[in-house]
């Protein structure tokens, strides 16, 4: 069935099923339909998250076993709710100890019947699968090998031997098994299995193949059709070879009844493709609209051009999106993604081996093809026939532009005709095409959310995943049109504000959204606290934005958060090169100004902005609430709730003390509860506009007439220009109930003064009929 609403909770050792079901009353009470659960099946033991998948055939017993989620179950049942769960379908843990398809592989090699379940380049290594787990180069850490009851030791990893090799002296053992241990470094350029994005860690699986689905999704669909599960949410589509084929296999397995979502980014305008049998994605793209409405434009302008003198950001010239995200494109596609670009231009290079008229392509020149076209995919992933319009002959000219050989550059058209499946069907190609296009979103993924997205920071609440940093702002029209489509083409569509995959949690983006409507407060600020001196100016702004937004020195969460954002960015250190004296001089100044005595001057402003702020946090949560789709809340946030990257939003659930949002929430969520016809695929959106000097910082709409939403955006800039005024919002006919504030009422049909309508808070939840008085407290 589709959820009214959802509650997302981070299942994990340290908050099992047993945890879920203490706060199942708790979360009835709120007002949502469904629980929605990180993924719960078997994964590598401690895991925090869980996508690290180790046993699609078991629910993971650190959790409390397939026992603790069915009483789970039946407990939210008692109480009116369902479940959802988080289904990963591309990737598993590439750890052999805990996945016994993996244990298999390595054992007997390609003959293996779990062969099928991995793409792996059997060719492309030599005959071997690369496991890239050494610490340094194998002559470096033979020391640390040993065998021992038939298996081979490496620390605390494990690893099968190949029959009849268990006698052999080490260095023959290692030459005769089906896999080569490396230094780790070497998966840049060597691995020759599918990965999730550009961690060696999760290797992909072939879900395509009818065997390897019916294996890893038997115990899922069981609960299906047990009433267990009643919705489904996919991670990563794009990393899948055929995703419309796969979603409508799971479809047809799980039946028209249960709702499925997809983690599909989608890119500007971008739309879902419609032929996906799916009820929408996960809600990024809502995150976008909600968020650019308290943006400024004009202040978000005034804000690049001041980060762009102040942070002096080497090598992107002058610090500008556009050139800030290909030059992050070009460092992923040529170092993280060496391994997938080889294995493209070897494709493409046997492909023109059997062509006589494509023979004398390069591989050199098809490498630098298949290099420039990826960078060039504006999207996620090209799909099908849609291909034509992302891989456009204007990409295909300008890749041929940085040719320094024209003649080479004909090596553009190849790559180009292959990625859109036009040099024929044979298997070289179907892999190509199907690989370019996997590659493609792990390019945009690391390119843009995990690397230009901590290069460029006018205004770091911006950055979140589907968003556009250089058009933070959008406009009441754009947000309505937004919503209008989303109520007739994908009203179950999932929405969100803040996930565990979020930088920063909404209202620490809410907080910091306040700096477009105020850019001389914060260089001023920035003036204010200079004499704290930082590495870079690039750290500094950073990390006083994300203090402005945090709001309280918790230092043990600020640092981590600066430090992995450096390392992220990879400008002066990084994940794999570390520059330890760099690190040190990042930690040393939060430490001594955001995190430290700088905190003062922080807090300041942000006693100042805390009105405005207010107006962002309870206007974002009503919008997201009431608009088409369905609203997910992640754990905690019916509350304020301040979280920074992961893993400090990934933190174990815990009830807290209600407060004004929770009291907006609340009451959204059980209007909802009463009206699901009102805001379901039955129900209409219809725009709301105000009259009068400053109707422009009133986004209004009603939802099939029963319900109508106000909300107060850029509040600063409306308490500057005077205030309401004579601004009125015309209410549809009728008589009109409070659903916050109970007692009020309006009268529609006629103007109601905004300065009335929002005379106790910046949001108003207005419904046709009377809130009963059993939800009046509480």
């Amino acid at each position: 069935m589709t959820p009214n609403s959802t509650y997302r909770l981070q299942i994990q050792p340290d908050f099992p099923f047993s945890a879920a079901g203490e706060a199942v009353p708790y979360l009835a009470s709120l007002g949502v339909s469904h629980l929605h659960l990180s993924p719960v099946l078997e994964a590598v033991p401690g895991s925090t998250h869980g996508y690290d998948v180790t046993d699609h055939g078991r629910i993971r017993e650190e959790l409390g076993g397939e026992a603790g989620l069915r009483a789970l179950a039946r407990t939210a049942r008692d109480h009116g709710l369902g479940l959802v769960v988080d289904l990963v379908p591309n990737h598993m843990a590439a750890a052999p100890r805990y996945n016994r398809a993996l244990w298999e592989v390595l054992r007997e090699g390609p003959s293996s019947p779990y062969a099928r379940w991995f793409d792996i380049d059997w060719a492309g290594g030599g005959g071997k699968v690369l496991l890239p787990v050494l610490a340094g180069r194998i002559g470096d850490e033979l020391a640390g090998m040993r065998v021992e009851d038939g298996t081979l030791r490496y620390g605390e990893q494990e690893f099968p031997l190949r029959p009849g090799t268990e006698e052999l002296a080490l260095p023959e053992l290692l030459d005769a098994q089906w896999y080569r241990l490396g230094w780790w470094r070497l998966a840049r350029t060597e691995l020759n299995y599918r990965r999730f994005f550009t961690i060696s860690d999760l290797i992909g699986v072939r879900v395509e193949e009818p065997e390897v689905f019916e294996a890893t999704h038997a115990k899922i669909l069981e609960l299906v059709r047990d009433g267990v599960v009643e919705g489904l949410r996919i991670d990563h589509p794009d990393g899948l070879a055929d995703p419309e084929a796969y979603l409508g296999r799971l479809r047809r397995a799980a039946g028209d009844d249960c709702w499925i979502v997809v983690e599909k980014i989608l890119t500007g305008e971008e739309q879902l493709p419609a032929r996906w049998a799916v009820d929408g994605t996960t809600g990024y793209d809502a995150l976008r609209r909600v968020d650019g409405l308290f943006v400024d434009e004009a202040g978000a302008g005034e804000l690049a051009d001041d980060y762009r003198r102040f942070a002096n950001p080497a090598g992107d010239r002058g610090g500008h999106w556009e050139a800030t995200a290909r030059r992050a494109a070009y460092k992923v596609v040529t170092h993280q993604l060496a391994s997938e670009v080889a294995f493209l231009t070897r494709t493409a290079a046997a492909v023109c081996a059997a062509d006589p008229a494509l023979r004398d392509h390069a591989p050199w020149a098809l490498r630098a093809a298949v290099r420039e076209l990826l960078i060039r995919v504006p999207v996620y992933r090209p799909y099908g026939a849609g291909a034509e319009d992302v891989l456009t002959p204007e990409a295909a000219e300008e890749a041929k532009a940085t040719f320094v050989v024209p003649e080479e550059a004909s090596a553009v058209d190849v790559v180009r005709d292959l990625a859109l499946g036009r040099l024929g069907d044979g298997p070289e190609q179907r892999a190509f095409l199907t690989r370019f296009a996997q590659t493609s979103s792990a390019l945009r993924a690391k390119s843009v959310e995990d690397t230009a997205f901590y290069r460029y920071a006018p205004l770091v609440s911006a950055n979140e995943v589907g968003g556009e940093p250089e058009r933070p702002a959008v406009g009441p029209e754009e947000f309505h049109a937004y919503c209008e489509r989303l109520a007739r083409d994908w009203p179950a569509t999932g929405t969100v504000l803040s996930t565990h995959d979020t930088k920063r949690s909404a209202d620490v983006r809410a907080r910091i959204a306040v700096l477009s409507e105020c850019p001389r407060r914060w260089t001023k600020l920035l003036d204010d606290v200079a004499r704290t001196p930082a590495p870079d100016g690039q750290v500094a702004w950073t990390a006083w934005q994300t203090a402005l937004g945090f709001g309280y020195p918790y230092g043990d969460r600020l640092a981590p958060a600066v430090l992995k954002a450096v390392r992220e960015a990879g400008l002066r250190t990084s994940w794999t090169e570390p520059d330890p004296a760099y690190e040190q001089a990042v930690l040393d100044f939060v430490d001594a100004g955001p995190a430290g005595p700088g905190l003062y001057t922080v807090s300041l402003l942000a006693r100042e902005l805390d009105p405005c702020v207010r107006a962002n946090v309870l206007g974002a949560a009503l919008l997201h609430l009431t608009m088409p789709g369905v609203p997910d809340l992640y754990q905690e946030t019916e509350r304020v709730y301040l979280a920074l990257v992961d893993p400090d939003n990934r933190r174990p659930f815990r009830e807290g003390p209600p407060d004004e949002k929770t009291a907006v929430t609340r009451a959204a969520l059980r209007l909802r509860r009463r009206h699901p016809e009102a805001f379901g695929a039955s129900g209409t959106y219809r725009p709301l506009t105000a009259s009068g000097p400053a109707a422009g910082h009133c986004v209004a709409f009603s939802r099939s007439d029963e319900t109508v939403t106000a909300v107060t955006r850029l509040s600063l800039r409306l308490a500057e220009s005077g205030g309401w005024g004579d601004t009125s919002l015309t209410l549809p006919e009728g008589r009109w109930f409070d659903a916050v504030d109970v007692g009020r009422e309006f009268r529609g049909g006629e103007a109601v003064p905004l300065a009335e309508l929002f005379a106790a808070r910046p949001v108003a939840l207005l419904s046709r009929r009377p809130v009963p008085a059993e939800e009046t407290a509480g």
